[in-house]
């Protein structure tokens, strides 16, 4: 497998070798389910640079020998993860799912009996799907005494996180809340040349974020999930990553309950407890 030309140009230590993006494109699959192809190598080398400078490492062969042969790797980990996973999100994201929601899903889970409906984001990044996700569930709870909501954001990010758990976007980013919702749900700055808004406390204080890496062999959410969205993030695995995080999910998720999907990906092929109810949606059976 042949490196990028540009390679051979740049200064011994500048470009992470062969061989160590071979062992850092392991870990981060083993780790995380990431693929991390030959073509991702300057994006690798991009992102790898600030944690060069924060670890007091010059070149790429010195932090990589500190990773893997200095048991670096114990203290590094979530460093290495948060620079390498991308997150990108919007409000009311692949709105047709949240239309859906509203309409059919959130109906049908009521009238079979759930009176707390439990939803969890799955890989939710900065914080606009869960967030989305709590303005959808307390307008369809708003008057309703006997029906309330949670939602779980999870993400393995822990950058990503804390940005969540704040709240605080740049104003254009909430362009797609319809007004009504966004007079609800979301505050201005005093200061207008901050152009900042923030959640409001009420939403964010129905949303719990905690991090977790869908690799894992358990996702420890507690009860069933009456809704899971797992959106956009099954496109950056393998089929047989796929199959075993889309297994997993489906083992937290309650009978009669929705999985939402991303509208590139697709479950064709896998053996799975779900049936097709809109497109890239799914019901547990």
């Amino acid at each position: 497998m042949s490196m990028p030309a540009a390679v051979e140009t740049q200064l011994p230590g500048d470009r992470i070798s062969k061989r160590n993006f071979d062992k850092l494109a392991r870990f981060i699959y083993d780790y995380s389910g990431i693929k991390m192809p030959p073509t991702k190598l300057t994006m690798l080398e991009g992102r790898l640079r600030r944690r060069l400078r924060a670890t007091n490492h010059s070149t790429f062969d010195d932090y990589c020998d500190f990773l893997f042969n200095n048991d670096g790797l114990a203290q590094e980990t979530v460093y290495l993860i948060d620079v390498v996973t991308t997150n990108k999100t919007d409000f009311f994201r692949e709105a047709k799912h949240f239309d859906y929601l509203q309409s059919v899903a959130l109906p049908a889970i009521v009238n079979c009996g759930v009176r707390t409906i439990r939803a969890w984001s799955s890989a939710c990044s900065t914080g606009a799907e869960p967030y989305t996700m709590a303005m959808v569930l307390a307008e369809f709870t708003e008057g309703r005494n006997d029906v309330s909501y949670s939602v779980l954001a999870t993400d393995l990010s822990t950058d990503v996180l804390q940005t969540a758990r704040r709240g605080i976007y740049p104003e254009d980013l909430i362009a797609p809340v319809p007004r009504d919702l966004q007079r609800k749900y979301v505050l201005t700055a005093k200061q207008p040349n901050r152009r900042e808004v923030r959640i409001t406390p009420k939403l964010r204080s129905k949303i719990g974020f905690a991090r977790m890496n869908l690799m894992d062999e358990k996702y420890p959410i507690g009860d069933s999930m009456n809704v899971i969205f797992c959106r956009n993030v099954l496109i950056y695995f393998d089929k047989q990553t796929q199959a075993g995080v889309l297994s997993r999910l489906c083992d937290c998720l309650a009978k009669g309950g929705y999985m939402f999907i991303g509208h590139s990906e697709s479950i064709t092929g896998f053996d799975l407890p779900l049936k097709q109810v809109s497109n890239t949606v799914f019901q547990r059976i």
